[in-house]
């Protein structure tokens, strides 16, 4: 059967008898296809705009009295082979599928932490990218997979929807994965010059206020683009079985004022990440005075991997616009040129998708990058000081690194002298000077050094009223009770020359109890 574009009413062919019509060699009653309004269409299709069934070769089906069908197959069923629409859907959705490994790729590799995370420079700023990246391919898979029913549907129904559906959500996910991959690398411009000097980039300027409100403004603009255009009823969008229905329902659905609106908030976003390139190019790269210069500055500093990223960007937005205004460039289409949205469409989104894995399989965890520019930086400051450092071969005491960590704790012990096993070491110089060792009983004066001496005494003239302590076995052996003139640990008893001239003693703390 040659495949059908035109559906027009058809009158019903004469049987038997004015009650009965034979179609595709099945005869049916007439009275109760009209009571139930079925209609017979060119496409050899009947249908009452509720239900549609095949009626031509091996499609044969019987109607009831009551309404009911038997060995009926609707209309919207996987019919015809698959012709360029579904050809290209397949490679496209291919590698939209690859991307996505790519994506996992880098993903884990920049996306991995080897430093302490900074509160001024969160890790999952750097993995946004990432993440928007997977959400565009895994759009854009669906959308092509899907699209390979486009061609083979005998009548366009779901598979169109969901292939434009998830087409037009792929570019909000687009200039979200542009954008994030532009802001951060500002961020990492940023993070580059505060690990050399952290005040040299206050938090509070002009720069950091407009770095404030650029992600802001964007994600209102893509926002917008998205509730311009994916909300909505597209039911109307599989209405292309006739010219007319083409005409009437399914063109001003597909190039209605929303999708307008959308497009232009689109462009308003791209010139928001083309305007935060440029203002991270100018804050944190040399910049340059008169106009060649400046041409030069922005052909020296700008990432060959954003400039054409939003070279391709430009094109899909382009595209974008134009389908808005002009049906036939629309993938909304069911027999649209393929190369309109498969070349201005998904191709570019595709290319920078590649375009960003190839440039992060080039490039350095950024950690690892930071960790790296603070090595070469403590090289240069040693070379300055004379500072030379011995490789990791030499060690003065090589024999320690193969003891095992009870040996290196003895080692420890060792070192610090007193007690049994060191006394070998006692006489060893120690920084700040050499300790005297000394009994300390012997050197510890009379007074207790834990009481405060009563103010009274001091000017008091009490001749021969003097402790003298017999025993000090240790540092609170010297506290005496007022009672029993004991120590309070040892139990000794002091003697003195004349205790009845001795001073009472004052409890001012636990330590004289």
């Amino acid at each position: 059967m040659p495949l059908i574009d035109m559906r027009e009413l058809v009158q019903f062919p004469q049987a038997d008898n004015d009650t009965d019509t034979l179609i595709n060699g099945v005869h049916f009653n007439l009275t109760a296809l009209r009571h139930f309004n079925y209609t017979l269409y060119s496409n050899n299709t009947i249908s009452n705009n509720s239900k549609c069934y095949l009626i031509f070769d091996q499609f044969k089906p019987h109607m009831m009295s009551n309404g009911s069908w038997v060995n009926a197959t609707t209309c919207y069923v996987p019919y015809f082979n698959i012709h360029g629409r579904g050809i290209a859907s397949i490679v496209f959705g291919s590698f939209f599928a690859l991307s996505i490994v790519f994506t996992l790729i880098n993903l884990r590799k920049h996306g991995k932490q080897f430093l302490r995370e900074d509160k001024r420079f969160r890790i999952v700023g750097r993995r946004w990218q990432w993440y928007w990246m997977l959400f565009a391919a895994a759009c854009g898979m669906i959308s092509t997979l899907t699209g390979v029913d486009v061609d083979r549907y005998y009548l366009q129904q779901l598979p169109i929807i969901l292939q434009s559906f998830f087409f037009m959500l792929m570019v909000p996910a687009a200039l979200a994965m542009v954008w994030e991959g532009v802001r951060h690398w500002g961020s990492w411009q940023e993070r580059q010059i505060v690990d050399r000097d952290p005040y040299s980039l206050p938090q509070d300027d002009k720069r950091a206020k407009v770095e404030f409100w650029l992600p802001l403004i964007f994600y209102l603009f893509a926002w917008l683009n998205f509730f311009m255009v994916i909300p909505r009823s597209w039911t109307a969008i599989q209405k292309q079985n006739t010219p007319e229905q083409k005409q009437d329902i399914a063109r001003p659905a597909a190039t209605g004022i929303r999708e307008k609106v959308g497009s232009i908030f689109a462009v308003f976003a791209f010139f928001v990440i083309c305007f935060s390139l440029l203002h991270s190019m100018k804050w944190y790269k040399p910049r340059a005075s008169g106009l060649w210069n400046k041409v030069n500055w922005f052909c020296h500093y700008c990432p060959t991997k954003f400039f054409i990223s939003l070279v391709l960007l430009a094109i899909r937005i382009g595209y974008g616009i134009a389908s808005a205004w002009f049906w036939d460039l629309s993938i909304f289409q069911d027999d649209v040129v393929i190369g309109w949205p498969f070349g201005l469409g998904y191709g570019p989104i595709l290319l920078i998708m590649f375009v960003f894995a190839i440039a992060g399989f080039v490039e350095q965890n950024e950690d690892k990058v930071i960790i790296s520019q603070r090595r070469e930086r403590g090289a240069i400051d040693d070379a300055r000081l004379g500072i030379t450092k011995k490789p990791n071969w030499w060690d003065r005491n090589w024999a320690s690194r193969y003891q095992t960590d009870d040996e290196r704790l003895r080692n420890m012990t060792g070192e610090v002298g007193g007690g049994r096993p060191t006394t070998r070491r006692v006489s060893e110089s120690i920084e700040m000077g050499n300790m005297n060792i000394r009994n300390r009983s012997r050197s510890r004066p009379p007074q207790d050094p834990f009481r405060d001496p009563d103010p009274d005494s001091r000017n008091a003239s009490v001749s021969g009223a003097r402790l003298i302590p017999t025993r000090i076995d240790s540092d609170t052996a010297s506290t005496m009770t007022g009672a029993s003139q004991a120590t309070g640990l040892t139990g000794h008893t002091l003697t003195h020359e004349n205790a009845g001239a001795a001073q009472p003693q004052r409890i001012r703390s636990m330590l004289d109890v």
